[in-house]
C-alpha cells in the first residue's frame, strides 16, 4: 500500500504521542540558540529519543559547542564538558583507582564519562588509545575499571564534536567508534539573515541562564514512548534494502552493519514521535538514512583519493536512495 495508506491505517489507533508540547517548547529552546539550523536540532533530538549518541563534524565556530551546551542545559541533568588534547589518557575520561593510605585500599574516582550528557569536544584530537575508552560507555553504558564494571545514569548521550580531518592535529576516528555514533551531523554557515542576528545578538548563548524544560525522568518515558512507535513491515524491507544496496555497491568496500540498520529503525521511531505520529513512513527513514549511515560506511581507494570522504559518502547514500524503490 502507498504510503498515504500506510498513514491511514495507524491513525484510527494513533494519536499524538504524549509530551509533544514539552517536545515543541524543547525545539523552539534549540533553534533560538543555533540560529537557522531548524533541521540539526530535529535530527540531534531524534537521537536523544532513540538513545544514540551524536557526532558532530565541522569547522570551529559554527555552533557545535553552543548546540551541545544547549541541548544539555535543557534538560535537568548532570553534564561535563571534556576538551579532547593529543596527550589525554583513557584514565582521563574513565576515572582512576587511587590508593587511601588511611583505608589501605584502593578507591575508584570517577573520570568526567560518568555524567548524563558529556560533551567531548573535538574528540579526534585525542589519540585512538584514548578515543577508546568511550567504546564501553557508549554501547553498554557501564564503565569497566580495574577489572570492576560500574553502571553510568540514564540517560546517558555522548555529544561528540569533530574538527574535519584535513585539520592539523586529528587522527581519524575508527570504524568501531564512529559505528556507536548514531547520527553524524555538520553543522554549515548560517544564512546571510540568521548570521546577521547572530552578530546583533552578540557573544553568549541568550538561554545560558533559562529552566530547563524536561528531567532526565521525561527523557526516560520519551524514549519509551519512541520504541513503541509502529513501524511497518514495508517499511522493514526498505531500510533493509538499502542496507544491502551499501553492501554491494561498486564504490564502497564496507557497508552498513546491523547495528547501523538497528539505528535507521530505532531513528525513524523517534522522528515519528517527534512529528507527533505513532507510527513511521518512508519518508522518516529517506530523511535520516544519509545522517545515519554516511559515517558508518568505507569508500573505495578510487573515491577516497578523487573526493573529500564525509561528502563522497553522503552522495552515494543519497545515490542508494534514488535505486530504492519505496514501499508501496
Amino acid at each position: 500500500m502507498a504510503e498515504r495508506d500506510i498513514a491511514a491505517g495507524y491513525r484510527a489507533t494513533s494519536t499524538a504521542a504524549p509530551g509533544t508540547a514539552r517536545l515543541d517548547a524543547l525545539t523552539a529552546r534549540l533553534e533560538s540558540s543555533l540560529r537557522g539550523k531548524a533541521e540539526v536540532v530535529r535530527l540531534s533530538l531524534a537521537c536523544l529519543l532513540s538513545r544514540g549518541h551524536l557526532l558532530i563534524e565541522d569547522v570551529p565556530g559554527v555552533g557545535k559547542t553552543t548546540l551541545a551546551n544547549a541541548l544539555a542545559r535543557a534538560v535537568d541533568c548532570s553534564f561535563h564538558r571534556l576538551q579532547f588534547t593529543a596527550d589525554m589518557l583513557p584514565a582521563d575520561v574513565t576515572g582512576v583507582s587511587v590508593f587511601n593510605a588511611h583505608s589501605h585500599e584502593f578507591e575508584f574516582k570517577p573520570g568526567p564519562v560518568f555524567t548524563n550528557f558529556l560533551l567531548a569536544d573535538e574528540i579526534n584530537r585525542a589519540t585512538p588509545k584514548t578515543q577508546s575508552a568511550l567504546l564501553e560507555a557508549m554501547n553498554e553504558v557501564q564503565v569497566s575499571v580495574d577489572g570492576r564494571t560500574y553502571p553510568l545514569g540514564r540517560p546517558f548521550l555522548v555529544l561528540a564534536t569533530q574538527n574535519p580531518l584535513e585539520h592539523h592535529g586529528t587522527y581519524p576516528l575508527p570504524e568501531s567508534q564512529l559505528d556507536r555514533f548514531l547520527m553524524r551531523l555538520r553543522i554549515g554557515y548560517p544564512d546571510a539573515a540568521n548570521e546577521r542576528e547572530i552578530l546583533r545578538r552578540g557573544p553568549g548563548d541568550p538561554n545560558a541562564h533559562a529552566a530547563a524544560i524536561l528531567t532526565g525522568q521525561d527523557v526516560i518515558e520519551m524514549q519509551e514512548q519512541a520504541e513503541q512507535v509502529r513501524v511497518d513491515e514495508a517499511i522493514v524491507d526498505y531500510i533493509l534494502a538499502i542496507v544491502e544496496r551499501t553492501r554491494t555497491h561498486e564504490s564502497l568496500t564496507l557497508g552498513v552493519s546491523p547495528r547501523g540498520a538497528q539505528a535507521l529503525y530505532r531513528a525513524a521511531q523517534a522522528m515519528a514521535l517527534l512529528d507527533g505520529r505513532g507510527y513511521a513512513t518512508p519518508d522518516d527513514v529517506k530523511r535520516l538514512a544519509v545522517p545515519v549511515f554516511a559515517h558508518r560506511v568505507a569508500l573505495s581507494t578510487r573515491v577516497a583519493a578523487a573526493q573529500r570522504t564525509a561528502s563522497a559518502a553522503e552522495r552515494i547514500i543519497e545515490e542508494i536512495l534514488t535505486l530504492i524503490e519505496v514501499p508501496l
